[in-house]
Formats: structure tokens, C-alpha cells, sequence
């Protein structure tokens, strides 16, 4: 492009031509010629300035033109930080930014990677689709596990993208939406949906794809039919040149993905712990690590591993009785190394048996067992050496999800709760302390766990005064409340964002059945419910349930289909919701 000559230079060009005529001669340091320099009045009453040399990568005078295609997902970019570009309805400007799929030719700069999920009402009894039944359903054939499905809401921009690599969707099956559904919605129609990761819910099932999830810590996009590439590009046919800080800038303002395993915590809670009568007896003869052995990588995989430890460790704790009518406890310091072997890291001390070698040996063993768990770096809460440090929540941060862990004891006994001289858990009372906490805790922008040594039952619902106890502290803000006193697993409830869970059931204990005061012979205290939580990017994001039956008085193995069906159907039912 020829610069423009102001009237001011027609007016010295004689000048500048003198200028040039006296230089001519010198010899030149660089083999490029000068860059065009306006003129100013400043510049006649100084000498030439220096020749500097052509940037290699100079940006073009005129904004660059940005093709967005329709295809993009809200929060791809951030249209605000893209200074010297111009948005543009012209697909054959300069930069493209759309799917993969639909790339032209050019310079690729940048791609993204946008993860969606299929989800379904949480009560969903399915875990997991064939890829070729997803495929069928997209096409009008209502088969296999979606054979119930009344319609699966796709968002448009994926619809677009799944069209050109498959087929059609069928108008039976598939609507399309630009706004995510009510989630009640979808409880109502029995519906499914694609939605994208970081918009998951709790009150929603995460269906995994031919064995794929995007909650799985070992996720990878290779094979997964949901995720999406979208790439920037500079179009083969554009002329102009971009600096590489523009690049830079544009780069900046691209979401890399929706999807950032470093804004992403998984968290396992489970049940009652009691290493003691058959269970310690097993471990003593099956060796320490049996009860972990067959659920031990669910432990493993989570970020963070919680267990709730109802006996404390004492270093003269008698050789286990498997037949023992006793209920005061304790348990061999030995055992910790279970703990190290699935991966714990943060321990409840809510229990009932706390401090019951205090009242049957006069020790008090809550100090030692403190010591216990921090020498392992455990991080401990629910109890402590006194009412304070018992009451104290425990925060974590782990990337940058900040998580808070508060617990309580409702029954007691009387010396299991924690005073202001004597070590033990911290009582429940009216729970104001307690809702307070939690308030301040959400306040701060930490989300909030509450976990309850609740009054022991067998049966699988929840009272009126579970609703309301547990209420309060859903209500106070914890985004989790879980009981953690049931033998046999209880139901469930939502809470606008809060899940709550009334009994999770046994994890290490060796309840194989018992026969209640009515003399019904209970067989569930053998099932087990393990909580499987997803948190990204300060955000609770989904609840999965592991389900597990325990074998041989200590060992607790995954449930077949068949028995995880069972479970689920009574667990659902019981919750007061509609198993599908």
C-alpha cells in the first residue's frame, strides 16, 4: 500500500529531495531500503532519523477479519479480548474459528478440545451405552438401554457437528435445544441429554459411552464419540500478515477446553469403618490388607480418599474375638497400614467408639491416635484433642477446588464427645454451631461437607427427623450431607444443590446379616454404598455410586450387574423416586 502524502510534505519535498541526494553516497549498513516515515513539522527542525530495519512479522494497518462459525460452544472464546480484530459474518475472512470438521484450508493456530457428556436423571438404573445403540437411537430406533428414552436434548452446535459425522438425527428421538433443560424436566420426561462437561449436575447420571466417562480421572478423547475439536486458522488464500503477538492475544482468549484436569478434584466418601471382632480377626489371619483388596483401586484413582473410623488404635488392644457380644472397642495400631494400602487421606472421628478404651481400660487413646494419622499424613476432623479442635472444619485445596470437611456425633455415648479437657468427637446439639460454620464456610467461597454420626437403625428410609436434621445443614449451605452412622444403606435426596445421602452403609465391618428386635433377618447390611464426587472449578459437578457386597466378614468386592440392579432399585425406591 502507498502511504497517502500530506499537503505539508508536497510542501518540502524539495527538501526531502536534497536530503536524499546528500546520503546517496554513504555507504548502507543493511541491504533493506528504509520503512515509509510520515512527516511531521517536528521532524524538518531535526536531522534524518537512523534507517531501522522491517519488522519481519509487521501487523497489517487494518483490523483482521475473524470468521466465527455457528458451531462454537458458549465460552469457547472471550469476544471482549480480541483487540485489532473484527468479527465477521464473511466465512472467507482471514481467521476461521469453527469445528474440525468443517476446517478449510490454511495455517492451523490454535485447537481446542470441548468435552460433553450424556447424562440422565440421577435415579437412571443404566451405567453405560454401546456406541452403535447411541448411534441406532440417533436415527429413530428406540433399542437396548434406550429403548424407555421418550428423546434426547442435543445442543444445535453439536447436533451440526454429529450430522456430518454420522447421519441425520431423527425428529422422534433427538430435539435440539439451545438452552440446557430443567433438570426436573428431564426427571419428568424421562429424558436424556447432551450437555457440556462443566455444566454437569449432581441430580444428574453421567452415562458412560462404550466404557467412557468423562468423570474418569484416566479419561482420553481418542475413542470418545462427545468430544470436539475446534481449530483457528488462517486461511490458505489470505494475504495479510499477522503478528506474532496478535497471534498470542487471540490465543489467549481461546478457551484450550471445558475440560482441565488441573481445575478438576474427584473425592470418595465412604461408609463405617469398625476394625474389630471378625473383621480384625481376618486381618489377622488373611493378613492386613485383605478387606482392601478388591476395592482398593476405587480408593486409589480419587484425588482424595475419606473413611470414616469409628474405633481408635490402642497399643494393648487384645487379640480380636470374632464372637464377641461386646460393643466397647478398640483396635490394633497395626491395622493403619489398611489405610496407607487404599490410598486414605482424610479420616472421620465422629464415631461412637472413639473413646471406649477410655471407659474400659482408662486410657485415653484419642491423642495417640491423632499422632497415629498425622505421622501417616492423614488429615483428620469431626474429632478431636478437645471440643475446639473437634469442632474445627478441615479445608483443602486442591486445584483451586477449596473444600471444606465438618462432622458430628448426635448420640453419643456421653464420653465419645469431646470437652474442653478430654480428646473425643464433636456433639452434634441443637446444630446451630454447626449450620453457622457452614455458612461462614460458603461465604468464603469454600464448598462445604457435612457428615453426621447419626442415631443407628436397619431400616432403608429416612424419618422426619432425618429430614429436618439433615435438612438444616443442606440449608445452612453444605453442597454434601452425609450420615455416616447406617449399618444398612438408606435413601437419598436432593436439596436444591445439595445432595444428600441419610446412610451410606458399611465399609470394613463385619456385618454378613443380623436379625433385628421384630426378628427379621437383614441380609443388606452387607451392601455398601461408596460416593464418588467430581468438583471442577469451584463447582460440585456430579455424585456417582460405587456399590459394593462384603464377603467373608471383611472383605467388601464390586457387585455384579445383577446385584447392583437390586440395590439401586430398593435404594431409589426407597429415596422416593421412580427407578428407570
Amino acid at each position: 500500500m502507498v502511504p497517502k502524502i500530506s499537503k505539508i510534505s508536497q510542501s518540502i519535498a524539495p527538501f526531502v529531495i536534497i536530503i536524499f541526494l546528500l546520503t546517496a553516497c554513504t555507504p548502507s549498513s543493511a541491504s533493506t531500503s528504509l520503512p515509509p516515515t510520515q512527516i511531521t513539522d517536528d521532524l524538518i527542525a531535526t536531522s534524518p532519523p537512523e534507517k531501522q530495519p522491517l519488522p519481519t512479522n509487521a501487523p497489517t494497518l487494518d483490523p483482521i477479519g475473524l470468521y466465527l462459525d455457528s458451531s462454537l460452544p458458549s465460552g469457547l472464546i472471550t469476544e471482549q479480548a480480541l483487540p485489532g480484530i473484527t468479527l465477521s459474518d464473511d466465512p472467507s475472512s482471514p481467521l476461521w474459528l469453527g469445528p474440525a470438521e468443517k476446517a478449510p484450508e490454511g495455517r492451523l493456530l490454535s485447537t481446542s478440545s470441548w468435552i460433553y457428556a450424556l447424562v440422565a436423571p440421577f435415579p437412571t438404573l443404566t451405567d453405560n451405552v454401546n456406541l452403535n445403540d447411541l448411534r441406532l437411537y440417533w436415527g429413530g430406533h428406540r433399542h437396548g438401554p434406550f429403548g424407555s428414552i421418550t428423546k434426547l436434548y442435543v445442543p444445535e452446535i453439536v447436533r451440526e457437528i454429529i450430522e456430518v459425522r454420522w447421519f441425520p438425527g431423527n425428529a422422534l428421538t433427538i430435539t435440539t435445544y439451545q438452552d440446557i433443560p430443567d433438570i426436573e424436566k428431564l426427571w419428568e420426561e424421562n429424558a436424556w441429554a447432551i450437555i457440556p462437561f462443566e455444566k454437569l449436575d449432581p441430580k444428574l447420571k453421567v452415562i458412560s459411552i462404550s466404557s467412557y466417562s468423562p468423570l474418569q480421572k484416566s479419561f482420553e478423547t481418542t475413542y470418545y464419540p462427545l468430544a470436539f475439536s475446534f481449530q483457528l486458522i488462517q486461511k490458505q488464500d489470505s494475504l495479510e500478515t499477522i503478528s506474532d503477538e496478535m497471534i498470542q492475544r487471540l490465543t489467549d482468549a481461546i478457551q484450550a477446553t471445558n475440560r482441565d484436569p488441573e481445575k478438576m478434584t474427584t473425592l470418595v466418601m465412604t461408609g463405617v469403618t469398625a476394625l474389630v471382632r471378625a473383621t480384625a480377626y481376618q486381618m489377622e489371619t488373611k493378613g492386613i490388607l485383605y478387606p482392601g483388596e478388591a476395592i482398593r483401586e476405587w480408593l486409589l484413582e480419587a484425588d482424595l480418599a475419606h473413611i470414616s473410623n469409628e474405633v481408635s488404635f490402642y497399643e494393648d488392644c487384645p487379640f480380636p474375638n470374632p464372637d464377641s457380644r461386646m460393643l466397647l472397642f478398640c483396635s490394633n495400631p497395626e491395622y493403619l497400614e489398611l489405610f496407607e494400602y487404599v490410598g486414605a487421606d482424610i479420616i472421620e472421628l465422629t464415631g461412637n467408639h472413639n473413646n471406649d478404651s477410655l471407659y474400659v481400660y482408662g486410657e485415653d487413646v484419642v491423642p495417640y491416635t491423632l499422632d497415629i494419622y498425622k505421622n501417616s499424613g492423614m488429615q483428620t476432623y469431626g474429632g478431636g484433642r478437645n471440643l475446639e479442635e473437634a469442632k474445627s472444619p478441615l479445608v483443602i485445596t486442591h486445584n483451586g477446588n477449596r473444600i471444606a470437611f465438618i462432622g458430628c456425633n448426635a448420640p453419643g455415648p456421653d464420653f465419645a464427645w469431646a470437652t474442653e479437657d478430654h480428646g473425643g468427637a464433636a456433639r452434634c446439639g441443637d446444630y446451630q454451631w454447626m449450620t453457622a460454620e457452614i455458612s461462614n464456610l460458603r461465604e468464603d467461597g469454600i464448598l462445604p461437607i457435612a457428615t453426621l454420626q447419626y442415631y443407628e437403625d436397619y431400616y432403608n428410609f429416612q424419618e422426619s427427623h432425618h429430614i429436618e436434621d439433615f435438612g438444616l445443614l443442606a440449608q445452612s449451605g453444605a453442597v454434601i450431607v452425609n450420615g455416616s452412622q447406617a449399618h444398612r444403606p438408606k435413601g437419598m435426596t436432593f436439596y436444591n444443590d445439595t445432595v444428600i445421602d441419610y446412610g451410606l452403609g458399611n465399609l470394613f465391618f463385619d456385618q454378613m446379616g443380623i436379625i433385628d428386635d421384630y426378628g427379621n433377618q437383614i441380609l443388606q447390611t452387607r451392601w455398601e454404598k461408596i460416593q464418588r464426587h467430581t468438583f471442577y472449578d469451584g463447582r460440585h459437578l456430579s455424585t456417582e455410586l460405587l456399590t459394593a457386597i462384603l464377603e467373608d466378614y471383611a472383605q467388601p468386592r464390586p457387585m455384579t450387574p445383577v446385584e447392583r440392579r437390586i440395590f439401586l432399585e430398593e435404594i431409589f425406591t426407597a429415596s422416593g423416586w421412580n427407578p428407570r
